[in-house]
C-alpha cells in the first residue's frame, strides 16, 4: 500500500517568526509525511538563508527570487546577482526554480507611479531568467492577476505555481493554459471564504498544489502564533473533503502534480 506524502509547495520556514524553531517544525513535518517542503526566498539577503535552510533538512528544497513587495529596496545588482546565483544552483539538487516573484497592487502607492514600474521591471527580468535556465516560477499576484497573465503571456516560461491563488475561474484556467497550478492555502477552510471554497470544488485535480505559506494564512483551527508545513496534511484532508475524494487520494494528485511543475523536486532524496 502506497504511503499518503504530501507537498508544501510555498513555505517561508525562513521567516523572522519561525527562526527559532524552524529545524524543529520541518522535522516534525516530515514525521506527519509531508515528504516536500519547497522555501522560496523573498530578497537577495535571504537567498543564503533558504539555501542553508533546505540542505539542512532531506524534506526541504528552496527557490531564489525576489519578491515584489521588497523591490523597493533592490538593485540592479541583485538582479545581477541572482542570475549568477541562479546558474550556479542548477547543479544543486533541492533547487527548485525561481520565486517568490510577482506583482503587489494591495496598497495603493504600489498601483501607479514609480513603485509600480519598479515591480514591474523586476517581475520582467525574473521571467526572463525562468525562460532563459528553463525554470518553474512560483507567482505571488494581489490584485494584479491580470497583469501577471500579460506578462506570462509576453515571456514563456517552463510555468510553475500561481501561489495562494484568490483570483476567478476564468483568471485559474487561463494559468493553466500557460502551464500553472493553481495553488490552495488554509484560507478556503473558513466558513466565509466561499469564493475560494467553490474554486476548490470547480478546479479540475490535475491543476492544483497545496501549500501553507507558513508563518502566513492560517487555516481556520490554528490555535497558536504562526502557521506551519504541520498544517498541511489537515488543509488536505479539508480540500479532499470539499472535492469528494480520499485524502490519500488528494495528496496523490497534489504530489504528482507539484512534481509535474517543479520537476526538480524528485530529486530529494526522500520520495513520495
Amino acid at each position: 500500500m502506497r504511503l499518503t506524502m504530501w507537498t508544501d509547495t510555498h513555505c517561508h520556514l525562513n521567516a523572522l517568526e519561525l527562526a527559532d524553531e524552524c529545524d524543529a517544525i520541518a522535522r516534525r513535518a516530515a514525521d506527519l509525511k509531508v515528504s516536500r517542503i519547497v522555501i522560496p526566498s523573498i530578497d537577495r539577503q535571504g537567498f543564503a538563508d533558504v539555501r542553508q535552510l533546505a540542505h539542512r533538512h532531506p524534506n526541504c528544497a528552496y527557490a531564489l527570487g525576489i519578491h515584489p513587495s521588497c523591490v523597493v529596496d533592490a538593485t540592479e545588482d541583485d538582479l545581477k546577482a541572482m542570475r549568477l546565483l541562479l546558474e550556479a544552483s542548477l547543479a544543486d539538487p533541492q533547487f527548485v526554480g525561481i520565486g517568490e516573484i510577482g506583482l503587489d497592487f494591495y496598497k495603493p502607492e504600489r498601483r501607479e507611479g514609480p513603485l509600480r514600474e519598479k515591480q514591474e521591471h523586476y517581475y520582467v527580468e525574473q521571467l526572463k531568467m525562468a525562460r532563459d535556465l528553463g525554470l518553474p516560477v512560483l507567482l505571488h499576484s494581489l490584485r494584479a492577476v491580470d497583469i501577471v497573465l500579460k506578462y506570462l503571456r509576453q515571456i514563456k516560461t517552463p510555468g510553475g505555481v500561481a501561489h495562494a491563488f484568490n483570483g476567478s475561474l476564468q483568471q485559474a484556467h487561463a494559468f493553466i493554459g500557460l502551464g500553472f497550478m493553481l495553488s490552495f492555502t488554509g484560507t478556503f477552510t473558513y466558513e466565509r471564504a466561499q469564493h475560494m471554497r467553490r474554486l476548490a470544488v470547480e478546479l479540475p485535480e490535475d491543476a492544483i498544489v497545496i501549500e501553507t505559506d507558513a508563518p502566513d494564512l492560517p487555516p481556520a483551527w490554528l490555535d497558536k502564533p504562526f502557521n506551519t508545513p504541520e498544517e498541511l496534511p489537515r488543509i488536505g484532508a479539508e480540500l479532499a473533503g470539499l472535492r469528494g475524494i480520499t485524502p490519500e487520494a488528494l495528496a496523490t494528485a497534489t504530489t504528482e502534480n507539484a512534481l509535474k511543475v517543479m520537476p526538480r523536486l524528485s530529486k530529494l532524496p526522500l520520495n513520495a
